[in-house]
């Protein structure tokens, strides 16, 4: 059973060895799109090359999903109402996703602190 969404910011804080989102990664399921990969892929090219990137997303694409049409309404109206908190686009639409599919939303995003269906790691 899948238990987490996997935003940008807690697979980036896990590959860099943050303990805080051990568990979550390795006790845990979770999804992602291939926008959170597009982040995390780009991350890890300017920090630590291009064979790590490279090997990273080959291993991220086995909890890739993909958003349908209908998603891009509710992700966006998301980011509207939140327009102050400056969310990304992928963080709107990994946000959606994770309240469609009844999981938390895993990050370490301050702007999503409080934020209801979200599992916050400080």
């Amino acid at each position: 059973m899948t238990n987490y969404f996997y935003d940008s910011y807690a697979i980036i804080e896990y590959i860099r060895g943050n303990k805080k989102y051990q568990t979550y990664f390795e006790t845990h399921k979770g999804i992602t799109t291939l926008y959170n990969i597009m982040e995390v892929y780009y991350c890890l090219l300017r920090e630590q090359g291009e064979k790590k990137a490279k090997h990273i997303i080959e291993v991220l694409k086995q909890i890739l999903i993909h958003p349908s049409f209908e998603d891009i309404e509710p992700a966006m109206n998301f980011r509207f109402k939140h327009k102050e908190r400056k969310f990304s686009y992928a963080d709107c639409l990994g946000y959606y996703l994770a309240k469609k599919n009844k999981i938390r939303f895993l990050t370490g995003d301050k702007g999503f602190k409080h934020i209801p269906h979200v599992e916050f790691v400080n």
